[in-house]
């Protein structure tokens, strides 16, 4: 089997999958809504999370949907113009998604979120946590970015970057970008007929970079430009990422058959390992909880276990809620480290607690669990 083959082959293990589609895939030409498209992707991905994956989907269009809601001859150049057809459109669009995903016996969610997200701690953990929430009920999340409150120019919260934030949010296993694009040729193929797919990119060197052009239809705000940008943050994120055209037929399930469609831009270590070499050394260290030897024990096992405030036994430090701590046990030895969802004054009301108190004493319950088992690294 050859390497590209075998990278297509682990395709088939992802579970947890983000899919962003352009606003070329399920719109036509004039802006009106392609049913025939956003209902083909419904039916898919409403399959595949019957066969228990976890689809997560990252939808533009709002701003298409919107202009020919309006009646607008074409889509405004100023913010706050392509701000107002984009309240109008995401509206219009989630009805549509509602109505399609519900005849396939789905529940679907709104979520719509800024780069904030990404960069504030607090907001970062509760949009992880709303997430987790979401899939842990069977719901499937459709993102888009909040457009309407956005500051940034919309082409800098173009939904290709949005589709690798999420799946950094959530730890993907893959994104599958849909678009009018095919993948990634060895030259732009408008102007160079001769131009071939590449059908595996290991690494995304400073020419493949700068080969991708600008803008590319004028519906959306991304071209391949943005394509390229979003696989090296998935890459660099330890997740896979396959561009593929929007108008191939079952290309989603394809691609997770380990069909060679598209391009796949593998990354250099699984999601597993990032995560664990970025929780485990790459985030600041902000205190640390002593927990019980009952507890101890319990993290050791294989796989590990969420810890819980009846658990611990002594709080170490100053830290807030979403913080990444230490977890040691009585002799002194670090065991593990992970994102805490209380701060350190809480918990040292609630240690030693059953969780059912935690309401009663703090007046609020944010959690079951100090730290969640996802967001737990042990420390071998």
């Amino acid at each position: 089997m050859g390497e590209g083959k075998s990278f297509r082959e682990a395709l088939k293990k992802a579970k947890r999958i983000v899919v962003k589609v352009g606003t070329s895939t399920i719109t036509y030409a004039n802006g009106k809504r392609n049913f025939s498209q956003i209902d083909r992707l419904a039916r898919e991905l409403s399959d595949l999370q019957n066969q228990g994956k976890e689809m997560i989907l990252v939808s533009s269009g709002a701003v298409a949907v919107g202009v020919d809601r309006l009646g607008l001859p074409a889509k405004p150049s100023t913010i706050p113009g392509k701000q107002a057809c984009a309240a109008v459109g995401q509206g219009v669009l989630m009805h549509t998604y509602e109505k399609l995903f519900a005849d396939y016996g789905q529940i679907v969610a709104q979520v719509l979120i800024t780069r904030t997200e990404a960069i504030d701690r607090h907001r970062y953990t509760n949009c992880r946590n709303t997430f987790m929430t979401l899939l842990q009920q069977g719901v499937i999340p459709i993102v888009n970015e909040n457009d309407v409150v956005a500051l940034d120019e919309l082409k800098i919260g173009d939904n290709d970057n949005m589709s690798a934030l999420v799946a950094g949010i959530v730890d993907a296993d893959l994104v599958i970008i849909l678009s009018d694009i095919d993948g990634l040729y060895t030259a732009n193929p408008a102007t160079h007929p001769e131009a071939t797919l590449v059908h595996t990119v290991q690494e995304i060197t400073p020419e493949i970079e700068a080969s991708a052009g600008g803008v590319g239809s004028s519906r959306g705000t991304g071209g391949m430009a943005t394509k390229i940008q979003a696989a090296k943050a998935a890459t660099n994120s330890g997740i896979q990422l396959v561009i593929a055209s929007g108008t191939e037929k079952n290309a989603i399930p394809r691609i997770l058959q380990g069909e060679e469609i598209g391009t796949l831009f593998v990354s250099r270590e699984n999601r597993l390992q990032f995560r664990k070499r970025w929780l485990a050394f790459g985030a600041k260290i902000q205190g640390s909880i002593v927990v019980d030897d009952g507890c101890a024990k319990a993290i050791r096992k294989a796989g590990g276990c969420s810890i819980l405030p009846a658990g611990i036994y002594q709080v170490v430090g100053d830290f807030q809620s979403g913080s990444t701590i230490s977890v040691i046990d009585k002799e002194g030895h670090e065991l593990a480290r992970g994102l805490v969802h209380y701060t350190a004054a809480e918990l040292e009301k609630i240690k030693g607690c059953k969780s059912s108190d935690i309401e009663g004493i703090l007046g609020h319950k944010n959690y079951d669990e100090v730290i969640h088992r996802d967001d737990l690294v042990i420390l071998q």
